[in-house]
């Protein structure tokens, strides 16, 4: 069974985020700022809303 695409667009903002590493909190990092609001906007979404779409469209590769 394929994996939803919440999911897919869930492991891959988790893996960004990890293979940055440990943030530097006295310096921000915008991209990584954004994955985690992303990460945390997914979270709150149902499996059939259209921000899905537009994370995908933004972080898997079509």
């Amino acid at each position: 069974m394929a994996d939803s695409l919440k999911a897919r667009i869930r492991d891959k903002l988790v893996r960004q985020l990890n293979e940055d590493g440990v943030p530097d909190r006295e310096r921000d990092d915008p991209r990584q700022i954004a994955v985690e609001a992303d990460l945390e906007a997914l979270d709150a979404v149902a499996e059939d809303d259209p921000l899905l779409e537009e994370l995908a469209a933004r972080y898997l590769v079509p």
